[in-house]
């Protein structure tokens, strides 16, 4: 008798066709073509929790060149907690690239999820980049999502959609940071890339909207140095915690705003609407002290959340 082959299922799509601001980057590259193999790369986790009551992988499926290997449980102050870092094989970003991540938590689940170094997003002369997240939290369900900066070169095009649906009593915590370019590449790259396109919407379960985040960077049509935009500040971090209101609460009477002239660095945080949760941004001119503040928020976060503290992060990082 024939073994039956196993059919291999595609990656889902990723489509950004309705993006109007992307329209002047629709050249196909001269190498591999849009999409090629090694240039659709996909991700889905899926989180719940096993017959012990721990939080466990229990889903996983990849497509090259993204690569997720098995979860690791370091974190001291909640041991049961997986610990998952995202990893690429094909180096920067570059011309064409498109991946989708898709993550689940399923009841009771929680997680940490980051990756394993900086996204770096390589000039590009035809096409762009562009991701897409799509994150599930189901009921009691807590996830970190922390990844290491974004980091785009000189003529980037970059564009990313994270939709985020999440029941009333989980909680998430999402961050992202990026850099103004390569700060100390031969004479320095701030804002020398062509656009950078990111958007953040939050939904429930059933489909009911909460909010919609969208910020356009295009350098060259209106600098990012002005008033009120970047200013001074070289690094920008964008972080949402979605939660129950007594929750939020709660986090935002223990938040800070601030600006510091002495060491350049300025946060704030505001309410997301629905009752959907918290906003916080951070600025500043170096990722070391970004990175330090986003952490600080997560601890508090998860203080609130959980009535754990957030470990120190370690010192390669």
């Amino acid at each position: 008798m024939k073994e039956r082959k196993k059919e291999k299922t595609l990656a889902p799509g990723v489509d950004f066709s309705a993006a109007r601001e992307m329209s002047r980057y629709l050249t196909e590259p001269e190498a591999m073509y849009v999409g090629a193999p090694g240039k659709h790369g996909y991700l889905r986790l899926g989180f719940e929790i096993d017959r012990d009551g721990k939080s466990i992988l229990r889903d996983l499926d990849r497509r090259h060149p993204l690569i997720v290997q098995q979860e690791l449980y370091f974190d001291e102050e909640m041991p049961g907690m997986p610990c998952v870092y995202i990893l690429s094989s094909g180096g920067p970003n570059v011309d064409g690239d498109r991946y989708r991540q898709d993550i689940t938590l399923h009841k009771d689940a929680f997680a940490f999820v980051s990756t394993g170094a900086a996204t770096k997003l390589a000039e590009m002369r035809f096409n762009y980049s562009g991701l897409i997240q799509n994150i599930t939290l189901e009921e009691n369900s807590y996830l970190e999502f922390m990844p290491e900066p974004v980091i785009p070169c000189r003529h980037t095009r970059f564009i990313s959609d994270t939709c985020i649906r999440i029941s009333e009593t989980a909680t998430l915590f999402y961050s992202e940071i990026f850099m103004g370019g390569r700060k100390y590449y031969k004479e320095g790259e701030l804002f020398e890339y062509d656009i950078l396109s990111v958007c953040s919407h939050g939904e429930r379960l059933d489909g009911t909207p909460l909010f919609r985040e969208k910020f356009v960077i295009d350098p060259m049509s209106y600098n990012p140095r002005n008033l009120g935009v970047m200013g001074r500040f070289d690094v920008f971090a964008n972080v949402i915690v979605m939660t129950s209101p007594d929750n939020a609460d709660k986090i935002y009477e223990s938040t800070e705003a601030f600006i510091d002239k002495g060491n350049m660095l300025a946060a704030g945080i505001t309410r997301l609407p629905n009752k959907a949760g918290l906003l916080y941004k951070v600025l500043g001119m170096e990722p070391g002290p970004v990175k330090k503040m986003v952490r600080g928020f997560c601890n508090t976060v998860r203080m609130v959340v959980k009535g754990h503290r957030v470990p120190e992060e370690f010192p390669w990082r």
